[in-house]
């Protein structure tokens, strides 16, 4: 029904470098070169990427921007319906990530507008990936907040969050971010700033929050930023005498006191070894 509805047009959510052109990829080139219109957040950039890609754009060029979203989402869907192959593009990345186009592909969705994406580089993977952080379960949050008391709200919630983190942030307020997360999550939190990621000046910082603020309020810190920091970690159970009490609830009930054992100490955080021994000399 939608390719009915559509002819053959679609919405393409274009990756873009995030530094190096090298990164850009095939797809994304023959893209720019055959899209009926390119929608980019800036149109400059847009003609810059291409005339650095060595590609040259034959389609449109219209602005689609956090400023005119409403509006650009209605034009663009109507050409999609129409048959248009319509490329939508960010600065640098991946179009929705802390950048406009969540209305388009949304309400291209519930239209049964097609959407597909052309993949390629994300400073949030690529930071994540070289921070030295734990990477099996993250969270993004985007830019935080620049007043200081819904910045301290955030991250008190965030505080105790056991996933790794990663957030955007202006040159301009890395040490004021870093400050906070210190406050918040303590000074040993591991954590890392990426800047100028896949970029000739690229510097990845490691180091628990505490030296990292040092670490920004020793320097002038340009380009672009991206700070990831380490999940909370759970504090260790140290109530033996509810572990083992816990233990002799499941044994009263039938169950085998090593298969007791092996249930508890995987609920509660501890060695199944020690807990062995607290019940034996309990009972003792």
């Amino acid at each position: 029904m939608a390719d009915e509805l559509n002819h053959g047009g679609q919405i393409v959510l274009a990756a873009t470098p995030i530094g190096n052109l090298s990164d850009a990829s095939q797809r994304l080139k023959d893209l720019l070169a055959s899209a009926d219109i390119v929608a980019a957040e800036d149109t400059r950039r847009a003609h810059h990427l291409a005339h650095g890609l060595g590609v040259k754009i034959t389609g449109k060029v219209v602005s689609h921007h956090e400023h005119n979203e409403r509006e650009s989402t209605t034009e663009l869907l109507a050409a999609a319906r129409d048959g248009a192959v319509v490329a939508v593009m960010t600065d640098a990345g991946m179009p929705l990530v802390s950048d406009p186009g969540y209305r388009l592909v949304s309400t291209a969705a519930a239209e049964g507008v097609e959407v597909t994406c052309a993949p390629g580089p994300s400073a949030v993977t690529t930071a994540l990936a070289l921070s030295g952080l734990p990477t099996d379960r993250f969270a993004f949050e985007g830019f935080l907040p620049r007043k200081e008391g819904e910045r301290a709200r955030l991250l008190g919630e965030l505080a105790r969050d056991a996933r790794t983190l990663v957030f955007f942030e202006s040159p301009r307020r890395v040490e004021t971010s870093l400050t906070s997360l210190r406050e918040a999550f303590g000074a040993d939190r591991p954590a890392c700033v990426a800047r100028e990621l896949t970029k000739l000046h690229e510097e990845i910082a490691r180091g628990p929050l505490g030296d990292l603020v040092e670490w920004a309020g020793s320097k002038e810190i340009r380009g672009e930023i991206v700070i990831v920091t380490g999940g909370a970690t759970a504090a260790p159970d140290t109530d033996t005498a509810g572990q083992v009490a816990d233990v002799e609830v499941l044994v009263a009930s039938g169950t085998r006191l090593k298969e007791a054992v092996n249930t508890v100490a995987a609920a509660r955080g501890v060695p199944k070894r020690e807990l062995y021994e607290a019940v034996l000399a309990a009972r003792a």
